[in-house]
């Protein structure tokens, strides 16, 4: 019953994301992953059952479709993150595997219905090796696809501690734990060999990653944002011998940009934006980006993310030590601070002083 209602699931999630009025580049890899989910359950069902004996000409197609799913699972990350592979044909190098498979198996497809339900039920006599090989390849792809998803995932994290200044919507954490469930699915199919408890995964990973993956939205909507500028080699290097040398930003320039940005954050509180971004500071600063950026590591030490959030951090310590501002909740105050959510302020500001916001108060009330 759980594989037919995956099945129902995919095809409800691809109905879904065939409505959606502008499609993303992720919407369309996961419309296609779930498509080929739906394909893949019902072959297993039926074939489960023996009903696929009914049409014994669709014998023999599942087999290779687990290859399939990492590679869907590594382009929809890719596209997530925005590290979608630059050379379009970098996906023949993903698909030969499964080019391959469907090649060696033509001789087998060419068999008559008879002769392809006397296979199987021989349990893939005369195709002994292929199965092995085809059986490894899908262990070997499952363990690669998902060590190189989660790289994407913790360079993704690298990337918006970089341009944003509040990360809780746009972390991915519940693709990082998704992946994490795929992983586990793969580690049945590896130690136990079990197909039912490996399909009643995918049915389950099927619902998840189809209720987050709808509600996802762009995160690098800016094409001109940080991210894609630091993929583009334009930056000359100079051969001048300043600190900034690499990028070509000068001493000049970097300490007069210091000095306005200081003044921005002291004298006009501009990290109170809510959703203030590297971009929009670096707009406001008439500054390209990737320099700004360059400038708070080498002067501050830290991110940008930690940047702005030290000082909404420090602005709230100053607002709660006023004691007419303690009819207030923490989280108003911290919300006039910059802060766009309880936990993104509860764990930056016990991260920032060791405390958390109410054993701060109950520090200062003493």
């Amino acid at each position: 019953m759980i594989y037919i209602a995956g099945i129902s699931i995919a095809l409800f999630i691809s109905a879904l994301l065939l409505n959606k009025k502008s499609k993303s580049k992720s919407d369309m890899i996961l419309l296609g992953w779930m498509i080929l989910i739906a394909v893949h359950l019902y072959l297993f069902h039926i074939n489960l059952t023996e009903y696929i004996f009914q049409f014994p000409h669709l014998l023999g197609l599942h087999f290779p479709l687990p290859l399939f799913h990492g590679i869907f699972l590594y382009y929809y990350v890719s596209a997530v993150t925005n590290q979608f592979p630059k050379k379009s044909w970098s996906i023949l190098l993903h698909l030969t595997p499964i080019i391959l498979s469907y090649l060696y198996l033509v001789p087998f497809f060419l068999l008559s219905g008879a002769q392809k339900i006397e296979v199987f039920k021989n349990e893939g006599k005369g195709y002994e090796m292929f199965m092995n090989i085809g059986i490894f390849l899908i262990y070997i792809s499952g363990i690669i696809y998902v060590l190189w998803s989660s790289i994407l995932l913790k360079r993704h994290k690298k990337n918006i501690l970089v341009q944003f200044s509040n990360i809780e919507e746009i972390d991915l954490k519940w693709l990082r734990f998704l992946i994490y469930g795929l992983g586990i699915i793969w580690s049945i199919l590896i130690f136990t060999n079990n197909d039912i408890y490996i399909f009643m995964g995918v049915s389950v990973f099927v619902i998840l990653i189809g209720f987050f993956g709808i509600q996802q939205k762009d995160i690098f909507s800016n094409r001109d944002s940080v991210l894609k500028r630091n993929q583009k080699k334009g930056l000359k290097k100079e051969n001048r011998k300043t600190k900034y040398i690499k990028s070509g930003l000068t001493d000049t320039l970097a300490e007069e940009t210091y000095k306005n940005l200081m003044l921005l954050m002291t004298e006009e509180g501009y990290y109170k934006e809510n959703n203030l971004s590297l971009n929009d500071l670096a707009s406001r600063l008439n500054i390209h980006p990737n320099y700004l950026s360059e400038i708070i590591n080498k002067k501050e030490e830290r991110s940008f993310y930690d940047f702005i959030n030290d000082f909404r951090v420090e602005e709230f310590k100053r607002l709660i030590n006023i004691q007419e501002n303690q009819q207030f909740t923490l989280l108003a105050l911290a919300y006039d601070c910059g802060f766009n959510s309880k936990s993104s302020f509860n764990r930056y500001f016990k991260k920032h002083t060791g405390k958390t916001p109410s054993e701060y108060l109950k520090s200062i009330v003493k």
